[in-house]
């Protein structure tokens, strides 16, 4: 009992002290000195879009960007939450719990209040994102059929640029990253047209393993076609195209969506179903190359190794409706009598 008593009555433990200013910014500067190199570019440039966002959003509210308080981060997801995707919520989140743990002060994130916040936000708006339309095999023909798609007048460089790049985006399912980054070395080209290209690195392989994607003949005329008029021959395969017909450096990867939307414009392609304009954007010829190889009845399994994802949920989400269209109940509906 006296033992009890003693423990009882022992002082409480302090809590831990909250490093100081100057302390947080010598953790953060180590942390970005440590993390040089160790993150995708894109990756590097959302955290830092999404810290600014958090911090300024604390400027203008009047809160502790850092250390913020768990109540700091639930309220800023409750104002996130009005105008922003659940998606974009969650990845905010992560970014100041990023935040938090290079600096070596507590992270808000994990307490209570804000997984409450989030999980309210969910409930709300569910948990669904809103996908890319897809340029499917159809579209795909359409926007090729489209003469002069996406091109400024008089500058035909750039209209076999866009074929090319459209077709070996929808064949080798590529990132737009990814797409901007092939080079004209890892191109390798057989005897009967059908060839190969080296993706060095990708979102699901950091480390630079590498993998070798097929690019059918078809697909491999719109890229020698362009290769052949731009004179590359090394480097990277998809340029700049300037005014006067001149070839540039690299295609930025932001600019893969604006070459995608050009192309559907000119292609005039109709809404989607539901009426609305369509989402076009640098996935849609992965979305549309996911749902055309189901549509082929191929597996799950290939499907995942060739858009070289880790798991089956992502897949999923690109080929829910059209999952639904070849299910066992919709087969048996077309084999049955009709009611």
């Amino acid at each position: 009992m006296k033992r009890l008593a003693r423990i009882a009555t022992a002082p409480a433990a302090m809590p831990p002290a909250i490093p100081t200013e100057a302390a947080i910014w010598a953790s953060l500067r180590q942390y970005a000195e440590d993390a040089r190199g160790a993150f995708a570019p894109a990756t590097e440039r959302a955290l830092r879009g999404d810290v600014a966002a958090f911090t300024a959003w604390c400027a203008q509210e009047g809160h502790q960007a850092m250390p913020a308080s768990p109540g700091t981060v639930a309220a800023f997801v409750d104002a996130m939450a009005v105008s922003k995707a659940p998606a974009t919520v969650r990845r905010y989140i992560s970014s100041v719990a990023t935040f938090h743990r290079a600096a070596g002060v507590a992270n808000p994130c994990e307490a209570q209040a804000v997984k409450l916040a989030l999980k309210r936000m969910h409930n709300a708006k569910g948990r669904a994102q809103q996908q890319a339309s897809p340029l499917n095999e159809g579209a795909v023909r359409k926007l090729l059929d489209a003469r002069g798609s996406g091109s400024r007048r008089g500058n035909p460089l750039l209209d076999l640029r866009n074929r090319a790049l459209l077709v070996v985006g929808y064949v080798t399912l590529c990132r737009r990253g990814e797409l901007v980054a092939l080079q004209f070395a890892d191109l390798k080209v057989e005897a009967d047209g059908f060839g190969t290209i080296l993706i060095r690195r990708s979102k699901t392989d950091q480390e630079g393993r590498g993998a070798v994607v097929p690019i059918p003949a078809d697909a491999m005329q719109h890229l020698l076609k362009w290769t052949t008029a731009a004179g590359i021959k090394d480097g990277p395969l998809f340029r700049a195209v300037r005014h006067g017909g001149s070839i540039g450096g690299a295609l930025d990867p932001g600019a893969v969506a604006r070459v995608f939307k050009a192309m559907a414009s000119a292609a005039k392609l109709p809404p989607g179903k539901d009426g609305k304009p369509l989402r076009i954007s640098a996935h849609s010829t992965r979305v549309g190359s996911a749902q055309d190889m189901l549509k082929y009845r191929e597996t799950l399994a290939a499907i995942m190794v060739s858009g070289r994802w880790q798991s089956p949920e992502m897949v999923g989400r690109y080929v829910k409706e059209q999952a639904a269209r070849d299910s066992a109940a919709n087969r048996i509906a077309a084999a049955r009598e009709p009611f």
